[in-house]
């Protein structure tokens, strides 16, 4: 009986301990957060002053996509931050003429800052040329019934003057693009602002 007893006890106090080791023992760590990403979407009608009477519509779809587009040149072997995928599509209706200038891009970067993204695209289709070439957008989300505003690189002067004084029109680099200048009369953005990320480990 004493041999039973103390058999009892023993195992009664190794239970005790090991349920005090695990009670003790540190609770596994939460899986790190996925760092939060930047993007714009939405689609809306502008105001440009210098074609008024004009229906000029912009669709935004961007998401940041940080160092997934490696370039050859030094310290281009990972990509860019600001590395981006996404559409851009662009619609101008000219009213006194009565035709529609349209073109789709395919985004390469998109930076923010607040409530204010800038993007850049490179037109795939056009029917007015443009393919081939980069292209800058800037949004501003609006807030406390502030309207959403846009800006995009071709509507004011992007010029290049050379020593000998002629005029070219500028290159558009990635992430580059004016303030946004024009107003949205119709529809809206929506901005995700995001820090750029860090650099990928060796």
């Amino acid at each position: 009986m004493k041999n039973r007893k103390r058999a009892l006890v023993l195992a009664g106090t190794a239970a005790a301990l090991a349920a005090t080791l695990i009670a003790a023992a540190p609770a596994p760590a939460a899986p790190a957060a996925a760092p939060k990403l930047a993007s714009v979407h939405g689609g809306g009608t502008i105001f440009y002053p210098y074609s008024a009477k004009d229906d000029i519509r912009f669709t935004v779809d961007a998401e940041s996509t940080p160092w997934t587009r490696p370039f050859p040149a030094p310290g281009g072997e990972k990509g860019l931050p600001t590395d981006a995928r996404g559409r851009v599509t662009i619609s101008h209706y000219f009213t006194e003429t009565g035709s529609t200038a349209t073109a789709e891009a395919e985004v390469d970067c998109l930076v923010t800052g607040g409530r204010t993204a800038t993007l850049t695209a490179v037109v795939k289709t056009s029917n007015v040329g443009w393919e081939g070439k980069r292209i800058g957008i800037s949004v501003q989300d609006g807030q406390r019934g502030e309207p959403d505003r846009l800006g995009f690189s071709w509507g004011v002067a992007n010029v290049d003057v050379k020593p000998d004084g002629t005029v070219a029109e500028g290159a558009v680099g990635t992430c580059m693009a004016p303030a946004p200048f024009t107003e949205v009369t119709k529809g809206g953005y929506k901005v995700t602002p995001a820090p750029l990320t860090p650099q990928p480990k060796p």
